[in-house]
């Protein structure tokens, strides 16, 4: 019994044309390619891994002391009129903790009723949030 080997086992079948489907158009390289591109089985984990290594920071909790000195620049600030830089504790939407974030600009009131400092452009910083009031 004698095994062909390599292409004389197609010997009988090489020479015929190459098959053209009459349904089916040819398909492009990218189609072809597109075949063979990696297959992402764990769909989302990537993001996933993102997320979780995303850093957050943890509020911290003002003294009273530190409470009655914002409350004494504040009200500096809205007699005077002066520019202030307030820093606030964002809370993070999907995570525990948040971050800080300052704006900068002149104070239009302060709503101690509501719990919020308006600014002049119109954005609302609750009182709660603000961890620092500088002026300007």
């Amino acid at each position: 019994m004698d095994k062909d080997t390599g292409w004389e086992k197609y010997a009988d079948i090489i020479h015929l044309p190459h098959h053209v489907s009459p349904a089916r158009p040819r398909m492009t390289l990218e189609e072809r390619g597109a075949q063979f591109s990696p297959f992402a089985a764990l769909t989302g984990y990537e993001g996933a891994v993102r997320e979780t290594a995303r850093l957050t920071e943890q509020r911290t909790e003002l003294s009273e002391q530190a409470k009655a000195e914002l409350d004494s620049v504040l009200s500096f600030a809205l007699e005077r009129g002066c520019a202030v830089c307030v820093t606030c504790f964002i809370q993070d939407e999907k995570k525990q903790g948040g971050r800080y974030e300052s704006l900068s600009g002149r104070i239009r009131r302060a709503d101690r009723h509501r719990g919020v400092i308006i600014m002049e452009d119109g954005s609302a910083v609750p009182l709660e949030d603000v961890c620092r009031l500088e002026l300007l």
